[in-house]
Formats: C-alpha cells, sequence, structure tokens
C-alpha cells in the first residue's frame, strides 16, 4: 500500500474525489490532447534524446497519440491505457494492452524486455505509484530509462490528493521519491519549460536502472 511505502506522506495522499474504479471513467474515448503544441514538441525533443532507435519502448497510460519522433524508427513501441478505442488509434504501436495499474500494479510483460518507458501526463492518477515503478524497473533492461512528463493540467476528480495539494516544480520532487522508493538507480528532474510563459508549462523526471 502507498502509506506503507511512502510513510512520509499524509494519510489519505491517494485517494481520489471520484473513487469509482477506473475503468468507468475511461469507457468513453477522449480523442484530445491534454498539453499544447508547444509542450508536446518538448515531449519529441525529450524522447529524441532519450530513446535510441530500435529500441523497445513502453508507452505506460498511453492514448491514441505516444509523441515520439516521427522520423525514429523502434524495434517494437507497446503501448498501455485503459481505452481500447484510443490505443488501437495509435499508428506508432505495434501492439498494446488495457489494463488498469491502480487496481493491480503488475505489467504483462517479461523481466528486462523494454528499452525505455514513457508516462506523458498521466502520472498525477496514480495511486499505488511505487509498486507501479517496481514494475517499470522489472521489465527495463540493464541501463534502461523512464522519462515521465507532466504540466499542470488533470482531471482533477482522478488525480490523487497529493499530486492536487502541490503545485508546479513540487510535483518533481514527489515523482522523484517515487523513482527513489522503487530502487532506480540515478533521479534526474528537468524543467523543460518554466511556468509564466504564454504556454503549458513542462517538468520531466528521468530514472535509470543501474547498467550490468
Amino acid at each position: 500500500m502507498p502509506a506503507d511505502e511512502l510513510p512520509e506522506l499524509p494519510p489519505r495522499s491517494f485517494a481520489k474525489i471520484d473513487d469509482a474504479t477506473d475503468d468507468v471513467f475511461y469507457s468513453i474515448p477522449r480523442f484530445v490532447t491534454h498539453i499544447d503544441d508547444g509542450a508536446i514538441a518538448a515531449v519529441t525533443q525529450l524522447y529524441r534524446e532519450l530513446f535510441a532507435p530500435g529500441a523497445t519502448i513502453l508507452d505506460l497510460m498511453g492514448s491514441w497519440v505516444a509523441h515520439l519522433p516521427p522520423e525514429i524508427s523502434y524495434a517494437e513501441v507497446i503501448g498501455h491505457g485503459m481505452n481500447q478505442e484510443e490505443l488501437a488509434a495509435n499508428p506508432r504501436y505495434h501492439r498494446w494492452f488495457v489494463h488498469d495499474l491502480n487496481a493491480s500494479p503488475a505489467l504483462p510483460l517479461a523481466d528486462a524486455s523494454v528499452d525505455a518507458v514513457a508516462i506523458c501526463v498521466s502520472i498525477q492518477y496514480l495511486q499505488q505509484p511505487v509498486a507501479v515503478f517496481r514494475e517499470v524497473l522489472r521489465v527495463l533492461r540493464p541501463g534502461g530509462l523512464v522519462a515521465i512528463t507532466f504540466s499542470n493540467r488533470c482531471f482533477p476528480t482522478k488525480a490523487v490528493a497529493i499530486w492536487r495539494a502541490l503545485e508546479g516544480d513540487q510535483h518533481q520532487h514527489l515523482v522523484a521519491l517515487y523513482l527513489d522508493r522503487a530502487g532506480f538507480a540515478t533521479v534526474e528532474p528537468r524543467t523543460l519549460i518554466d511556468e509564466g510563459l504564454a504556454q503549458d508549462p513542462l517538468w520531466a523526471v528521468i530514472g535509470r536502472k543501474a547498467g550490468d
């Protein structure tokens, strides 16, 4: 349980306003993007820097668009999300699966089977983040990485309480705590687009698994 993994956080930090199961909320496809064009371009540039051509990529908590660099080919892009219509519409996915991480953090993937994991503007919905990131660490190959990007936007009724209570770069510290507690060898926060500009702000936290 999150309270055991993150005892320094207040009680009910991972409660939601809407406590119905997530499959109800995500049963309706939403073919929209949740950040503006400038923030999307910043996500794509980060992926361009971090994800090597020919790598196997897991797009965790994904949708109908993955924001991967269009000019780069990957060995396989595996999609994960909560709505099969959205996932089926994503042209970058070689295969995909629907799975509720809040109900069960376990990923149906083999140990050391992917090179990199992407999580774009979805981290705020995880209720068992440390357990999920331990699974991410398990499926990553040695030296692999996870790139988590987020802005100041969310579905407030589905975001966890601790996320709603924090602001701006405080979210970086929270996500870095998740990764550190899960066992990542290095954790690197980055500010990609500062707050106060005439576009969506964007932050990232990058976790790397130890190499051989």
